[in-house]
C-alpha cells in the first residue's frame, strides 16, 4: 500500500503548527552526527536534539564514505561545526552480508555489474566505528582540532556506548 498520501497528510499537520522557520542555517550546538539509516534509530531523540541543533547525516551503516565526508567538511567549513559524533548500532544489517554477496544479488536481479561499488559492510561492529572515526580524523580536509568520537547504539536498550 502506498505510504505517500499518509506522509503528505502528516506533513500538512506538521506545517499547520510549524514555528521554526526563522532558525539560522548553522547548527546551534556546533555538532554533526553521522549515523546509520536504520529506521529503529532516531538520533535526534536519543541525543536530545531539537530542530536547528545539529547536522544529522545518515547512510547505510553510518559509514564515513566519501559522501559522508563531503557533508562533514561542508558542515565544519561553511556552517561552523566543531565536533563530529559517529554512531553505529547493534543488530545492524551491514553485519549480514559481504560486498561479493550483494554484488551477486544485484547481478542476478538486474544483470548489472556492481563490482565498482564498495558497499562498506563490516563484520566487527566496534572495529567499524574505530575505522570510521580514523577515516574522518585522518582526512587532510578536516582540521585536527575537530573532535571526533565514536559510539555504538544498543537497539535493545537505547543506550550509547563509547568506542575507544
Amino acid at each position: 500500500m502506498p505510504e505517500l498520501p499518509e506522509l503528505l497528510a502528516a506533513n500538512e499537520r506538521y506545517a499547520a503548527s510549524f514555528t521554526k522557520g526563522g532558525l539560522p542555517m548553522p547548527p546551534a550546538r556546533h555538532v554533526a552526527v553521522l549515523a546509520c539509516m536504520d529506521a529503529r534509530l532516531h538520533p535526534e531523540k536519543f541525543l536530545g536534539l531539537e530542530e536547528g541543533d545539529a547536522h544529522v547525516i545518515r547512510n547505510a551503516g553510518g559509514r564515513a564514505s566519501d559522501d559522508a565526508l563531503r557533508s562533514l567538511i561542508i558542515s565544519y567549513k561553511l556552517l561552523g561545526t566543531r565536533e563530529f559524533v559517529v554512531i553505529h548500532h547493534t543488530d545492524c544489517g551491514m553485519l549480514t552480508f559481504s560486498n561479493d554477496q550483494i554484488r551477486e544479488m544485484l547481478k542476478n536481479d538486474t544483470g548489472a555489474d556492481a563490482s565498482a561499488i564498495d558497499f562498506l559492510p563490516f563484520s566487527d561492529l566496534e572495529a567499524s566505528v574505530r575505522e570510521d572515526v580514523q577515516t574522518i580524523r585522518s582526512s587532510p580536509l578536516i582540521p585536527d582540532d575537530i573532535t571526533v568520537t565514536g559510539f555504538v547504539f544498543d537497539v535493545k536498550t537505547g543506550r550509547l556506548s563509547e568506542v575507544s
